[in-house]
């Protein structure tokens, strides 16, 4: 491990857990399981206390809708146990792509790539 990424575990906890949290998970922590992302899932012996330790940057909606739901206590049963059902015309989870390239940006908007569907945007002229 270099010392610049050990620098930012131990000062940083958007990047990887912390080491208290590694402490926490490996002291407390029964593993439950792990979604699509790689993130993996925990709880404490009892059950009540249940957190996430993300693959990568710690961004909460990256976690997909059957764990969510798992950590708010909405089903007592995580998905590994009881996979919620799927129906075909659901789309797959993707994490809120605000602010990156993939973001939705409708016609007329100044940020698309294709100047054919920014003409439709006509911009205030003073009279």
């Amino acid at each position: 491990m270099s010392v610049k990424s050990l620098a930012l575990r131990f000062f940083t906890w958007w990047n990887s857990e912390t080491w208290n949290t590694q402490f926490w998970t490996w002291r407390y922590g029964q593993k439950v399981g792990e979604d699509s992302q790689g993130n993996i899932f925990y709880q404490d012996k009892t059950g009540a206390r249940r957190w996430v330790i993300y693959n990568g940057e710690a961004e909460a909606s990256r976690v997909d809708p059957e764990w969510h739901g798992w950590l708010h206590h909405t089903w007592a049963e995580p998905p590994t146990k009881a996979p919620l059902p799927h129906r075909p015309w659901e789309k797959p989870h993707l994490p809120n792509l605000t602010g990156t390239g993939e973001a939705y940006r409708p016609d007329g908007s100044i940020y698309r790539t294709d100047p054919a569907k920014r003409s439709d945007y006509d911009a205030w002229q003073p009279e």
